[in-house]
């Protein structure tokens, strides 16, 4: 039975026998798997003999059941006894390696089914037409650069990343700084940290009906608008107005993301020494001169988490342009893009964006993985 074939008899089973016979099967396969890292240091030549078939038919037993070619099954076979081999030499005696392969097992395959694949088969389908079945080389990209409107998108990508993270990580550092040891101070972060409990496409509608405007004259259904009526003002079609939407889109990632700063940067504040605030102020400092040469440096590795990953959530956006404008009004992103071209069965564009989005992406990572191993050889 090919693995389509379980899976095809598994949606014809009941919604509760499916579930027993799911997790029945991850328990076979941890319980297989915690079987061979318990026997794998043991010595003797069964154990031995244990080893060599786990390590020779294993992989080769995953490939015929994922119904790979025969070539793959045989070359996976003879690296299964080249990796035994090198287990029975290992520093740490035979059988340790495969104990560390073991542990390391689901984790790696989990890792790349749902990444690494992925991003091999997205990055290929970025260089082929829109069904997948010619290679057309460099053709989306051009596409994408010699088009006023998607360079409009791209445009819009980085305004987002440029304002709304700088804007929420020193919305988050003010407030969690001024409320520091105030009395009421865990009711005040729950205020601000409310809106994180709300999922985008949430915060999406609620904003969505903030910003709604009815003709003049007529009673309106947005607070927003409302406020701007009874100070003798017009309704104002916020959603509407390019460039402007895109910065009142950027508000409600903003009013989401100011909590998740606020947290982190309270925390790390809390964590600045008291002697070294003391020291400065009995050098007779003021306040703000404290602030930026004490507690700043004190924070900045929780500075640049706070920065790098709402910068990464800024570049991924989607929920929120999705559900309050869908791309019009020239609103659109990246993320809205790539989803927008698949929706039109254009593959191959919606992976190039993809690639683009990656692209983008991959130095914020990189950066904060830098920092991070930096702070670990400090401590």
């Amino acid at each position: 039975m090919s693995v389509q074939d379980f899976f095809r008899w598994l949606s014809h089973l009941h919604p509760l026998l499916e579930i027993v016979v799911v997790v029945g099967v991850f328990v076979a396969v941890v319980a297989l798997i915690l079987f061979f890292i318990e026997i794998a240091p043991k010595p003797g030549r069964t154990y031995t003999i244990i080893r060599l078939a786990a390590c020779v038919l294993g992989p080769v037993l995953v490939l015929f059941v994922l119904q790979s070619w025969y070539e793959a099954m045989a070359a996976a076979a003879v690296l299964g006894l080249l990796f035994f081999f090198l287990d029975k030499r290992a520093k740490g005696g035979a059988g340790s390696m495969f104990q560390l392969v073991g542990f390391l097992t689901p984790a790696l395959a989990l890792l790349a089914v749902g990444l690494v694949v992925p991003t091999v088969q997205t990055v290929g389908q970025a260089f082929m037409n829109s069904r997948g079945t010619e290679f057309i080389g460099l053709a989306n990209f051009e596409w994408i650069f010699t088009q006023p409107q998607n360079l409009r998108i791209i445009g819009n990508t980085i305004l987002w990343v440029l304002i709304a993270p700088v804007v929420s990580t020193i919305a988050g550092l003010a407030y969690a700084y001024f409320i520091d040891k105030t009395r009421g101070e865990k009711y005040y972060k729950i205020l601000v940290f409310m809106p994180m409990a709300i999922s985008f496409v949430g915060a999406s509608i609620i904003w969505r009906f903030m910003y709604t405007p009815r003709p003049a004259g007529q009673d309106q259904i947005g607070f927003l608008n409302q406020v701007i009526v009874w100070f003798g003002g017009q309704p104002y079609n916020f959603l509407a107005d390019d460039p402007w939407n895109t910065l009142w889109l950027i508000v409600v990632f903003i009013w989401i993301q100011t909590g998740f700063a606020m947290v982190v940067l309270s925390a790390a504040i809390k964590g600045v020494p008291t002697e070294q605030l003391e020291a400065a102020e009995l050098d007779g400092t003021n306040a703000w001169q404290r602030f930026m040469n004490v507690t700043v440096p004190g924070i900045r590795p929780a500075l640049i988490v706070v920065l790098t990953t709402i910068s990464i959530g800024s570049l991924k956006v989607f929920d929120i342009v999705r559900t309050m404008t869908a791309g019009a009004n020239n609103t659109s992103v990246l993320a809205n893009e790539m989803y927008t071209q698949f929706r039109s069965f254009e593959a191959g564009r919606s992976a190039a964006f993809a690639v683009i989005l990656f692209l983008l992406v991959m130095p914020i990572v990189i950066y904060n993985a830098v920092q991070l191993k930096r702070q670990r050889e400090v401590r």
